[in-house]
């Protein structure tokens, strides 16, 4: 099967026109080479897709003429938020991505007690995580650009993941309830997903979280790694959601 090229913009048609510029420009008219008439789809980043072709390439702008406009297709029922404590090394990214292509709308890093990454700075981490998340969104065929939000610490964490449908906490050493039992009465619009760190949560932590209105869960009887546990999660949420 043949994929045309995806792009997001920000703006809405004009005239019947969206333009690319910058980057995207770029690469559509550079990188892959797209000549007038040829195909593409650009998305507002909101979940609307428009079917365009290309109508004039100019040095820094590809303009594209909107033929039809849709519903994105690709998006989940429901509105995912993954809540992630900040990995060591380059985790993070490999989480950003794949939370995205799996269908995350936000991932919001946190800081929690067992944090082996405590960095000073994060704004340029997060732009680095955003621009991963908008280039996953791409090559996927995203119809919402997820977001990457700033660093929170634990407790902001747990105070905007209660306020979801559906707020899942995944604990390890949770021995109650599964996943699957928390799940048995169905998916809310709104889901929280918080995945610890490498050195799991603290049982205050835990305390807190579940005194907030998270509900405590467990994902099996093996520790997870960090980057393993928010994939399998996001994964087990969309299947029960329907959405597989």
């Amino acid at each position: 099967m043949i994929t045309m090229p995806r792009f997001f913009v920000d703006r809405q048609p004009e005239n019947g026109l969206l333009v690319l510029r910058g980057e995207d420009a770029h690469h559509a008219g550079r990188v892959l080479r797209l000549r007038q008439g040829e195909a593409l789809t650009l998305c507002d980043g909101e979940g609307i897709d428009y079917d365009c072709t290309v109508e004039q390439i100019e040095k820094d702008a590809v303009l594209c003429r909107v033929r039809d406009r849709h519903p994105a297709a690709t998006e989940p029922g429901q509105r995912l938020t993954l809540f992630m404590a900040l990995p060591k090394g380059d985790k993070m990214e490999f989480i950003v991505q794949k939370a995205v292509e799996l269908g995350v709308s936000e991932i919001v890093p946190y800081l929690s007690q067992n944090c082996v990454s405590r960095p000073d700075k994060t704004e340029k981490k997060v732009e680095r995580w955003q621009k991963i998340a908008t280039e996953a969104a791409k090559q996927c065929g995203r119809g919402r650009l997820p977001r990457v939000r700033a660093v929170v610490t634990v407790e902001q964490a747990v105070a905007q993941a209660a306020e979801s449908e559906t707020a899942l906490f995944f604990y390890e050493n949770e021995k109650k309830t599964g996943l699957r039992d928390a799940l048995a009465d169905g998916v809310g619009r709104t889901v929280s997903l918080m995945i610890g760190p490498e050195g799991g949560f603290t049982l205050e932590e835990a305390e807190a979280a579940v005194r907030a209105g998270l509900r405590s869960v467990s994902l099996g009887t093996r520790i997870l790694r960090c980057e393993t546990a928010p994939v399998a999660a996001l994964a087990a949420v969309l299947y029960a959601g329907g959405n597989m």
